[in-house]
């Protein structure tokens, strides 16, 4: 049985999913990669297979060709993008632990897609500063992946709203953070969930109220969040 990933909590049902139609279509590259992160200590930061997908599926409905990511952990969902761009496409993968990413580099390699990211070892926010100090990158990029600290998620936000094209997509993961933003009582919460869940529903009532952007909230995985930017 494999574990639940997400906040679906019929065992069986997330079962059927991943059995019919994720696991399925999910490369081989993808297959060990995950293997691999199942033996890792914080296996649980993982992207989840049904999340991943549906990543894919936008990642071509929108031709994203130049990308970029903010926590790679061991590189399930950068390998995704890899997958899902084409041949030139570039991702700019930004992590503050390259020894996780090296877990999962061994399966970027022989999926033929390394040479599509730029790995970069460091905390995100001076990344992003860099590039929009940079000539040329103001609304270059087509998709980004947000999968890090929650401290940061709104300051990630307002960079990226400026590097995304208008019509480009940035995308939020853990927006649920374990079903905890939906309870009144926090002394219910498990104490190291807490610092998040406060983060989580702060973020989420913003971006809700965010006219630069259209959203879908998703429960997929830890749940996601879309958002295209539409301003």
């Amino acid at each position: 049985m494999t574990g639940i990933k997400g906040l679906l909590m019929n065992s069986e049902l997330y079962e059927y999913i991943l059995e019919t139609s994720v696991f399925p279509r999910e490369s081989e590259a993808l297959r060990q990669l995950r293997n691999a992160t199942a033996d890792h200590p914080w296996s649980v930061m993982s992207t989840a297979p049904d999340e991943g997908q549906l990543m894919a599926l936008l990642l071509r409905l929108i031709n994203a060709k130049k990308t970029i990511e903010i926590g790679v952990f061991t590189g399930y969902s950068l390998l995704v993008t890899a997958l899902s761009i084409p041949d030139d496409g570039k991702i700019t993968a930004i992590d503050i632990d390259r020894q996780a990413y090296e877990v999962g580099l061994p399966m970027i390699r022989k999926a033929g897609v390394e040479h599509k990211i730029e790995f970069v070892e460091s905390p995100a926010l001076p990344v992003l500063q860099k590039l929009l100090e940079e000539p040329g990158n103001e609304g270059c990029f087509d998709f980004a992946y947000v999968d890090a600290d929650k401290v940061n998620y709104l300051s990630y936000h307002e960079s990226l709203l400026k590097l995304v094209r208008l019509g480009g997509v940035i995308v939020y993961d853990n927006t649920l953070w374990g079903g905890t933003v939906a309870v009144d009582d926090e002394s219910l919460v498990v104490e190291r969930l807490r610092p998040g869940r406060v983060r989580t529903i702060e973020f989420n009532k913003f971006i809700a109220a965010d006219a630069r952007v259209q959203i879908a909230h998703v429960s997929a995985g830890d749940g996601v969040t879309f958002c295209l930017r539409i301003a």
